[in-house]
């Protein structure tokens, strides 16, 4: 594999034959050929080029295909106590460039073509004969019957054990009477002399 590092816009790509890669806008219309003039690294297997700071005599071709923008970025600018809030957007533009051929100016070499999904294919070919085994599989199994209900046991099954009540208690009726609360009588006795006088005689 064959690949390259080329720089546009100020800013560097990795350029794979047979691969897209997406710049910078370039005002190239789409369809058009261009050739990537900044070429600081090109590498062919173990074989591997390093510019100084460009390499000389190589040249990397490629085909714009369109033009796009990229996703929207936000900026928001917030001071709390100044009452500032500016809020904005910007969307880069880019161009999508296919590289088409990597190498020395008149060098014969084949195209590359892109690489295509292949497992979608070999899929579409395996169901059909997932679907014969399926089919073999059905015919090959015996018929299945009724359901049968399961033998019972020779000899007699044992009797469920029935659970019978335990015989309550009687309650005992308590032949003690309620006690009875007796009045407290007041005593009327006189109250005592207080110290210091003595009983007249």
């Amino acid at each position: 594999m064959r690949y390259a590092i080329v720089e546009s816009g100020g800013k560097q790509y990795r350029a794979v034959e047979g691969e897209a890669i997406e710049v910078d806008r370039l005002p190239a219309e789409p369809g058009k050929q261009i050739d990537i003039e900044r070429i600081l690294l090109m590498a062919d297997g173990e074989e591997v080029l390093i510019g100084t700071p460009t390499v000389s005599g190589i040249q990397v071709k490629a085909t714009v295909l369109d033009h796009l923008r990229g996703s929207k970025v936000i900026h928001f600018k917030y001071s709390p106590k100044k009452r500032i809030r500016v809020k904005g957007g910007h969307r880069q533009q880019y161009t999508r460039l296919m590289v088409d051929f990597i190498g020395k100016p008149g060098e014969a070499r084949k195209k590359v073509e892109p690489k295509t999904e292949e497992p979608t294919v070999k899929k579409a070919k395996a169901e059909p004969k997932v679907k014969e085994a399926r089919a073999k599989a059905k015919v090959e199994k015996p018929a299945r019957g009724p359901k049968e209900a399961p033998k019972k046991a020779a000899g007699k099954a044992p009797a469920k054990k029935e659970k019978t009540p335990a015989p309550s208690s009687p309650k005992k009726k308590s032949s003690a009477k309620p006690a009875v609360k007796t009045p407290v009588k007041k005593s009327t006795t006189p109250a005592s002399s207080p110290k210091g006088k003595k009983s007249a005689k």
